[in-house]
């Protein structure tokens, strides 16, 4: 069979081992870490759906003007957060009488399935089979959002998942992220392929695969440099890595995965229409969603790209980056207890 159709076919049921993944595979330490991660945009969130429901005993439309605002100033964003509302309403509507104290299990039933809608297919496990080998991953985004961090932390979860890793230090135009990608490579013991500051990018993600394809690599993953300061520069850039790349892996990359930081709310959606705009993102990683009461964008952000949110980071440590669960994810920000 050949490789490139092998890749986009098998893409496509990558993250959809459903079955497994909710009962076997989110454990209770995944559970517990994921509670802690979202801990303050929970309370943030309750508290004003409790101040959205207070002295009323049925959603009427009082209750959805004031849980619209709850969700909108919870960085859920307009226009997901007026899908929401519609759904809360055709749903109060089929059940005749729905009670406020439901309106928390209504939510997380009525925003895990406008996700499962967009195609945000959950992510199984670091485990999970590869499409093809190896499986180049491009990874983008701005400076200061947590992108070589996550670089760092998946060569870690993979590589204790059994997968070699190698990563590619293509952001050469600033000096401490190259350094910072050799200090997460010796830390997880992984290769890191680097060359010069202000080398060509391209080169060096062409140097990267060369080496992971000679030496039997399962994951490739690429830094790339955070600009945006000029959209034409960073679509020609991304372009041309792109294209060097496919002279050693054909189809490379197998996904382009945008780093967003969540804690900075609604200005993470305006990187992600920036970043779509210059290049065919097809994957997200949403960072630093503990330590902020912004835990809401993971929700506008899967809903209005209609990219998958693959990874969440929860935390410093090497573990606290987690495989994205939908169900999971919108229990621990809105379930009560």
């Amino acid at each position: 069979m050949h490789m490139s159709f092998f890749c986009s076919t098998f893409a496509r049921t990558f993250y959809t081992y459903k079955e497994m993944a909710f009962f076997g595979l989110f454990n209770k330490e995944k559970k517990e870490t994921l509670d802690k991660g979202l801990e303050k945009s929970k309370e943030s969130v309750l508290s004003k759906i409790g101040h959205a429901i207070a002295g009323k005993s049925s959603i009427d439309d009082d209750v959805l003007d004031n849980l619209e605002e709850a969700l909108i100033t919870s960085d859920v964003g307009v226009e997901t957060t007026l899908r929401i509302i519609e759904r809360v309403q055709e749903r109060v509507k089929r059940d005749k009488y729905v009670g406020t104290d439901e309106l928390n299990n209504l939510l997380v039933d009525e925003i895990a399935s406008l996700l499962q809608e967009n195609n945000v297919e959950d992510v199984l496990d670091f485990s999970a089979p590869l499409p093809c080998k190896p499986y180049v991953v491009m990874v983008v985004g701005v400076n200061g959002v947590g992108k070589t961090t996550t670089i760092g932390k998946l060569a870690y979860q993979y590589k204790q998942a059994g997968k070699k890793v190698y990563l590619g230090a293509a952001d050469t135009f600033r000096a401490a992220a190259v350094e910072q990608l050799c200090i997460w490579g010796e830390r997880v013991g992984v290769p890191v392929v680097k060359q010069q500051q202000g080398s060509d990018p391209a080169s060096v993600a062409f140097d990267t695969l060369q080496s992971a394809k000679a030496n039997d690599a399962d994951i490739v993953l690429i830094d790339t440099a955070g600009r945006l300061h000029n959209k034409i520069n960073l679509m020609n850039e991304l372009t041309k890595i792109k294209n060097v790349m496919q002279k050693v892996v054909p189809d490379a990359p197998h996904d382009v995965m945008l780093v967003l930081d969540g804690s900075t709310g609604q200005n993470a959606f305006e990187q992600a229409r920036q970043f779509t705009a210059a290049t065919q993102v097809s994957s997200l990683a949403i960072t630093k969603l503990d330590g902020t009461a912004k835990g809401g964008v993971v929700i506008g952000i899967s809903d209005q790209f209609k990219i998958p949110v693959r990874y969440i980071g929860l935390g410093e440590q090497m573990t606290d980056l987690q495989c994205f669960n939908r169900v999971e994810f919108v229990r621990s920000l809105l379930a009560k207890g």
